[in-house]
């Protein structure tokens, strides 16, 4: 691998997962106006990655053990793991739900740490793991091992309108059912995602965003291409080989890696498209190429440079990792990246540091290694 750019920005990655490192585990952003909190999918995605390096100190198990106590300490009664904990500094933190994804990561952050550092913690919280996978399986509602969701229910948590079976979604639980050796809703899931005309969500270039209900000739499917969906399916295995070098070439072709890897979704949804929703207006989605309306997230192009490894382009992915470096060196570790103007917004941003870590640590690898 290049030297200079890319070595520099993991060494700062590691510093801001330090920043972020608190008491009750992993706040999702660091500094002043940092976002003080345990978020479930942000803490775990970000010590995913950090815990791929070196721990030389044992500092990266501490917060991966701290954060997913306090994620399952706030389970909820049916079995739901938070979408974040929050102000610490009360009698009482708040604790935020209504989030899909959050119990996926969850479950995949446990197997992730035991693989890691051991058994004894997945042992300790075995019912809350468990409990995890029991209130997933509830999510669906079709009985074909696809999970269904509410709009705004996953870390697209204000921006677009998606429901029904999510590529994200399908991605996270295909993961989930590999880790627990659910072989026979694995290869339904896989099926049905894939092959099935009534609810796929194959295109034959790409995975929909989701799709619900058919009715007649109408049906309702999200045709925009959904980044990190599709770069889970390709790094989780949900995509065979074709698929995935497909959907590469789409990103590729639409420039959705540009000028930094990697657009949230693509095209952007514009006021009077049949995807927009008047709501929109009261956040930072509201104009196309801002926040989630295909602004660059660095830590999706992190799950980029590994689609890329996975499909053993190494060359290429190298080439991504050195982009995002200076993406992410440009703006302190940015959460999203203006692509027009390549202003950058937020910092201190610990699942754009986590990505950062484990992309370079399985381009060195030359394997993914999640």
């Amino acid at each position: 691998m290049k030297k200079s750019v890319i070595d520099e920005a993991y060494e700062k990655a590691k510093d801001v997962i330090r920043i972020c490192s608190t008491s009750n585990g992993l706040y999702a952003s660091g500094g002043k106006n940092g976002y003080k909190g345990v978020w479930a999918r942000d803490s775990m995605i970000s010590l995913i990655g950090a815990s791929s390096g070196k721990d030389n100190n044992g500092f990266i198990k501490e917060q991966f053990k701290k954060s997913l106590i306090t994620l399952g300490k706030h389970q909820s009664e049916h079995g739901q793991i938070p979408n974040a904990v929050l102000k610490f500094d009360g009698k009482k933190p708040q604790v935020d739900y209504l989030s899909i994804d959050s119990s996926l990561w969850f479950v995949i952050g446990h197997y992730v740490y035991k693989k890691k550092y051991g058994s004894s913690l997945f042992k300790k919280y075995k019912k809350e793991i468990e409990k995890a996978v029991t209130w997933l399986s509830c999510q669906d509602m079709g009985e074909d091992a696809m999970l269904e969701q509410l709009p705004t229910t996953d870390w697209q948590d204000a921006f677009p309108h998606r429901y029904g079976r999510t590529i994200n979604t399908q991605a996270l639980y295909y993961k989930v059912l590999n880790l627990i050796g659910d072989k026979n809703k694995l290869l339904k899931l896989k099926k049905d995602v894939n092959n099935d005309n009534n609810i796929k969500l194959w295109n034959n270039e790409f995975y929909y965003s989701y799709r619900w209900k058919n009715h007649g000739k109408y049906k309702e499917i999200g045709d925009w291409f959904d980044s990190l969906g599709n770069l889970l399916a390709i790094v989780f295995e949900l995509a065979d080989k074709k698929q995935a070098e497909k959907i590469i070439f789409h990103i590729k072709k639409n420039k959705i890696n540009l000028p930094y890897p990697v657009k949230s979704i693509f095209p952007p949804i514009k006021r009077g498209s049949k995807y927009w929703e008047d709501y929109y207006m009261d956040c930072d989605a509201r104009k196309p190429y801002h926040y989630l309306n295909a602004g660059i997230w660095p830590y999706i192009g992190g799950f980029y440079v590994l689609a890329l490894i996975k499909l053993k382009r190494f060359k290429e992915a190298e080439e991504e990792l050195e982009k995002l470096a200076e993406a992410n060196l440009k703006g302190n570790f940015p959460e999203w990246i203006d692509p027009i103007n390549k202003k950058t917004h937020g910092n201190l941003q610990a699942w754009s540091a986590g990505t950062y870590i484990l992309a370079y640590n399985s381009l060195k690898k030359r394997k993914v290694m999640i």
